[in-house]
């Protein structure tokens, strides 16, 4: 493609059109009449009776009534022919013509017409709200020359504007020029980004709109939530009829809603249909989901012939048709712990009964001695039972003694290290019994006697 050509581009995507008869000799000489594209979606038709060599991208001044307004080329050649039978222009209708190319000092009158269309857009709505008129103006257009201006309002009633018209023309001192439009290209105008995440289609690419109707919706199964099948326009969306054709055609192929599957044991009512996968489910309740059996459209079938000849079958669906639900289990995908990570877990209090006491654990062998429990400590009550090693404590309302490290063999009683009372007969350790040693005495405590 020639740089000229890649440098102007495309004049707004959803208007363009491709000459796919550029490249044969001859198209454009045969055919004189050229597209010009205005601001939004207006379009005009015109003929290049003096032969300007033009090309798509280029900005033109064309005959107006009154004066001549500025646009640009999007189609020349025979195409545009198409293009007028497609936009119901009459093949007798007055065709106005190509003045020159936009020189400098048009396109300079040509934007400082452009830079008073929002001003002059607020200031009329003042006006027709002071005139209670029900309408909402949503845009305005100048002509190239600034000498006429066009106002799209959208009404949805009928609206008596011959008092605004002349209120208009008195305060911005130009021709005054009504055109009523719809929410849909008052949307296409404005633009924005759909719920699908892309700009609107109105805004893209569409330039004929088409009425959408809630059997588009009730075709492809989708909920009739308005909130959800609404547009920006507060309108049905256009998206709704581009598949429903689709739908149409595969549900002719489908058993109809309405017939009534019998069985040996059972009535079988429809109950929903997948169109993707060629399934009906059917319930034994017209209006509750109740024992839901999901067949193909075959077997649907099947069953209807059987059912005229008399035929009653024993089940819905066929033998081995049925397959067990395998019950799905908690997967980490993420690679992340249990889901119960951050519950808190409740510690095991102990019984109001064992509470000061020290029970003796069990003895633990390092390097061939066992070393004996803890001593009970100080501020615990007397007269209850030691460890295992058999050392006692002194009577109630004393406290206990810690005994003196002895060393290994010595006999109870020595040093007096032992609180048994004078009289009683200590029982020397079995042979099979290792020694016990007794922890060191604390250093605060006195040594006894």
């Amino acid at each position: 493609m020639d740089s000229k050509k890649a440098d102007k581009g495309c004049p707004r995507g959803k208007l363009c059109c491709h000459n796919w008869l550029a490249d044969i000799p001859g198209g454009k000489a045969e055919n004189d009449l050229v597209e010009v594209q205005f601001k939004n979606t207006r379009k005009g038709f015109y003929r290049n009776s003096t032969h300007i060599p033009l090309e798509i991208g280029d900005w033109v001044a064309v005959e107006a009534s009154p004066g001549h307004d500025i646009g640009q080329v999007t189609l020349t050649g025979e195409l545009v022919k198409l293009q007028m039978a497609r936009a119901r222009v009459k093949p007798d209708a007055e065709i106005k013509r190509i003045f020159r190319k936009a020189k400098p000092a048009d396109m300079e009158k040509f934007a400082e017409a452009k830079a008073r269309e929002n001003d002059t857009m607020i200031r009329s709505r003042k006006i027709a709200s002071s005139l209670q008129l029900n309408m909402k103006i949503g845009d305005v257009e100048y002509q190239g020359d600034g000498n006429k201006a066009i106002f799209y309002y959208i009404a949805d009633e009928r609206v008596d504007f011959r008092q605004l018209i002349k209120v208009l023309a008195e305060t911005f001192k130009v021709r005054i020029e009504m055109k009523q439009i719809g929410a849909r290209q008052e949307a296409g105008r404005i633009g924005g980004i759909g719920p699908c995440g892309r700009p609107l289609c109105c805004a893209s690419w569409m330039t004929s709109f088409v009425s959408v109707a809630t059997s588009a919706a009730r075709y492809q199964d989708i909920s009739l939530n308005p909130q959800k099948l609404a547009g920006q326009c507060a309108k049905l969306k256009c998206c709704l009829n581009f598949e429903v054709d689709a739908y149409v055609e595969s549900v002719k192929k489908l058993p109809d809603k309405s017939i009534r599957l019998e069985t040996a044991d059972n009535t079988y009512y429809h109950f929903k249909t997948d169109i993707f996968k060629r399934t009906l489910t059917y319930s034994t309740d017209k209006s509750v989901a109740a024992n839901l059996v999901t067949i193909d459209a075959e077997r649907a079938f099947e069953v209807i012939e059987m059912n005229k000849a008399g035929e009653k079958p024993l089940k819905l669906e066929r033998d081995g048709d049925r397959k067990p639900v395998a019950k799905k289990e908690f997967a980490d995908l993420v690679g992340q712990d249990s889901i119960s990570r951050f519950d808190k877990k409740k510690k095991k209090k102990k019984p109001a009964s064992q509470k000061g006491t020290s029970e003796a654990p069990a003895l633990q062998k390092e390097g061939g001695k066992s070393q004996g429990p803890k001593q009970p400590q100080k501020g615990q009550n007397a007269g209850q039972k030691g460890s295992q090693n058999g050392s006692t404590t002194g009577p109630a309302g004393q406290q206990p003694k810690k005994k003196k490290k002895r060393p290994q063999g010595a006999k109870p009683g020595q040093n007096g290290s032992s609180a048994v009372p004078a009289g009683q007969k200590v029982q020397a350790p079995q042979k099979s019994q290792s020694s016990t040693t007794s922890p060191k005495p604390q250093a605060n405590e006195s040594k006894q006697g």
